[in-house]
């Protein structure tokens, strides 16, 4: 029996994902509701201005235009960075398991292999201690000696030393930015040298200057990459901690650095320590806990040809088929209602209006959500992404969401 083909996203597809995801107020979240609701992206990009209306927007939601992703392509190509989509065979399967809203499209320069191997991610502090570097230096190198990527953010400190000490193992560094706007300055000289033996990758548009809210989000790549995160240096309040943070509501391992009490740098690794983080003070301490889970290799699925395991890519075919997250779950009074004659079926419309007054400052998960609200799950869904489209929401980890109050935002 022949191979069945490897499933691709068309150009004419890439281009309205490209659309798509460059639109205002679509995240990652947003755009796979919106798809999975319209069946594709090219409808989406359609049903955007009405969706937003329906929210509450106040003015008309900016679609990205044909020449917006036009200028956006063609600096890709001066560049020589790819675009890979959720569900082809080069995404990294790790990320693509995550729970914390895997890009739909990552723009990559370097190895495609580097993206499909098991990675470890370490990061830290910006202003590191001597002992702090040397030790980064120390596992990155022996964590590629043992066949992992060295996963980073390309910040200062402790995230460019790991970067440096894997180059010839390999190592993937996270932009924050886009790739024509590499930032710090400190990291534009070693990112060629990366991509050639490891990749660079970004969800943002290959012009994009970073501000302070794209740092989180790259957090989560970084993290979302590798079976563990390790924090070397950590003061409390680092954006390393995010990083951990995310790690644990990705389900992977957090590992964190012991360090001086009376270093502020050791604090936020001390305190994670405290909560329940695995104690990383030699590199076998990280590969007992993951070599085993890589030998299991839980991302194996992922790896797959989406033909092959009789997934389909999401969104257009559709391109992750049955999505079971976006499919109607049946709740306690909907099958009492059902049990009668009479099955519960409320209006789009009409979930809307219950879910935006339901939702206010305090974040609520959304199963949380559709059983105070009586509703289906897709209904709820359907009903935040609407609010999200309008600029209304504000999402935090675990797929919890709060209504921005009047003035917000």
């Amino acid at each position: 029996m022949s191979k069945p083909p490897i499933l691709r996203l068309t150009d004419a597809q890439r281009f309205d994902w490209l659309r798509l995801i460059r639109s205002e107020n679509v995240g990652p979240r947003t755009f796979r509701a919106l798809v999975n609701h319209a069946g594709g992206a090219k409808a989406a990009l359609e049903a955007l201005p009405e969706l937003a209306r329906r929210g509450g927007a106040r003015r008309d939601i900016r679609i990205a235009t044909a020449e917006d992703v036009e200028r956006e392509l063609a600096a890709a190509r001066r560049l020589g960075v790819r675009f890979v989509a959720l569900g082809e065979p080069e995404y990294p399967p790790a990320l693509r398991a995550s729970e914390e809203a895997p890009p739909p499209i990552l723009a990559f320069k370097g190895r495609e292999e580097a993206l499909q191997q098991p990675a470890i991610a370490i990061v830290g502090s910006r202003n590191a201690s001597a002992a702090g570097l040397a030790f980064a230096d120390r596992l990155a190198r022996g964590l590629g000696q043992a066949g992992y990527i060295v996963v980073s953010g390309l910040a200062r400190g402790i995230d460019l030393r790991a970067h440096v000490a894997a180059l010839e193992t390999g190592t993937v560094g996270v932009l924050a930015g886009g790739h024509a706007k590499i930032y710090p300055p400190e990291a534009i000289p070693i990112a060629p040298r990366i991509a050639e033996h490891g990749a660079i990758l970004s969800e943002m548009p290959i012009e994009w200057e970073p501000r302070g809210r794209d740092f989180p989000r790259r957090n989560r790549i970084v993290s979302g990459m590798a079976l563990g995160t390790v924090v070397v240096e950590a003061a409390r309040g680092s954006g390393s901690l995010i990083t951990a943070r995310f790690a644990g509501e990705q389900n992977r391992e957090v590992f964190a650095v012991p360090g001086s009490p009376l270093d502020p740098r050791a604090e936020g690794a001390n305190d994670l320590l405290r909560e329940g983080a695995k104690i990383c003070a030699r590199v076998d301490d990280v590969l007992d806990v993951l070599n085993p889970v890589r030998a299991q290799d839980p991302f194996a699925i992922f790896r797959e040809d989406p033909a092959d395991a009789s997934e389909p890519l999401w969104g257009e075919l559709p391109l992750l088929g049955v999505d079971p997250e976006m499919a109607p779950r049946a709740r306690p009074a909907q099958a009492f209602d059902e049990a009668f004659g009479t099955p519960f079926a409320p209006s789009e419309d009409d979930a809307l209006a219950e879910v935006e007054r339901l939702l206010g400052p305090s974040p609520i998960s959304l199963d949380e959500l559709a059983e105070v609200a009586g509703l289906p799950i897709r209904q709820v869904r359907v009903a935040v992404m609407t609010l999200d489209l309008a600029g209304r929401i504000e999402h935090s980890g675990g797929e919890r969401v709060a209504l921005l109050m009047k003035g917000e935002g």
